[in-house]
């Protein structure tokens, strides 16, 4: 099957970049808009029997919702189908709902299920995504293939070229992200080639209020890194961050896979006790306006390991050897 690749319009800078890293060009689309709020968007080229990988960040952001988005994608996803594209594979640097992954209330709706349950109605034949929030719902959610990309091997690149400290300490700001950061930390040893300490804080959520704060581990004259999926106030960071300082780290920074910054988080992570912070491009860091906060920011691109990824799925190369890399 020939390749094709394809960016819907919100999603348009990281599919060009992607594009020119698999060095093709971005298939021709059209997206229209109608009274009342509908729309439609449909390919403008031949993709019958193409293997065909749709790029599309599904958050939310002035100017569109998550759900515009996501309706837009699968209504573009459809149209690839009744086009007789050969496979289909929607390529979601951020990927929606992935959070409300269980029923934590009584009747609580679980959405990354139902979410998957749309992609397959669709006939999508693979979704691939970056750093989700529950690997384990993630994979169980689809009857389809799944394929999870990490971004701990940019983040690894990047504070091996940037730090040679002696003292490094990879931290989780929460329990349940333990094996997050120790992938990491693996990784900086790897890069490294010596051996990285690791800690973590207590926290629990409980209607939205957070609490706890215990730090476990040894920062005390460290330097510290704290990885985490995902940053959306910014209020779980903070508290890491305060927790290390107050220990006596000398250094904290901050990785996050995804930005999904809320209103709050531009005074949030101007707070000092953060250095600096490490994003990919997933999302656009577009609410972080203040020179404090964007100051300390540094944005990774996710690009080339999204387009190795689709090189390595069309050639039917392996991911496992792309993760360990």
């Amino acid at each position: 099957m020939k390749l094709s690749v394809f960016a819907l319009n919100t999603s348009r800078d990281i599919g060009e970049q992607v594009a020119r890293a698999l060095d093709v060009k971005l298939g021709l689309h059209e997206e229209r808009e109608f009274g009342g709020g509908e729309h439609k968007s449909r390919p403008l080229e031949n993709v019958r029997g193409r293997d065909v990988f749709v790029i599309q960040s599904l958050y939310g952001d002035d100017l569109h919702s998550v759900n515009d988005k996501l309706i837009r994608l699968l209504f573009f996803l459809g149209a690839l189908r009744d086009a007789s594209a050969g496979r289909v594979t929607a390529v979601l640097p951020y990927l929606c709902y992935a959070r409300k992954d269980q029923k934590s209330k009584p009747r609580d709706p679980v959405a990354t299920r139902y979410l998957a349950t749309m992609f397959e109605a669709m006939g999508v034949d693979r979704v691939l995504t970056l750093d989700v929030h529950n690997l384990a719902a993630y994979q169980n959610a689809f009857r389809i293939c799944t394929d999870h990309l990490e971004a701990k091997s940019l983040f690894a690149n990047y504070f091996a070229k940037t730090t040679d400290a002696s003292d490094l300490v990879i931290m989780s700001p929460d329990i349940g992200g333990v094996k997050r950061a120790e992938a990491l930390r693996l990784a900086m040893e790897k890069h490294l080639n010596r051996p990285v300490a690791s800690a973590f804080v207590e926290k629990h959520r409980s209607g939205g209020v957070v609490s706890g704060g215990t730090l476990v581990g040894e920062v005390s004259e460290k330097f510290v890194i704290i990885i985490d999926d995902l940053i959306s106030s910014g209020t779980t960071i903070i508290r890491a961050a305060q927790a290390c300082r107050a220990a006596g780290a000398t250094k904290v920074y901050c990785a996050a896979s995804h930005g999904a910054f809320a209103e709050e988080a531009d005074s949030v992570l101007a707070d000092s006790a953060l250095d600096k912070l490490v994003i990919t491009d997933s999302i656009p860091a577009s609410r972080i306006g203040s020179s404090a906060a964007r100051a300390k920011l540094v944005i990774l691109e996710s690009a080339p390991l999204f387009a190795e990824a689709i090189r390595r799925i069309h050639t039917d190369g392996s991911l496992v050897d792309l993760l360990e890399t």
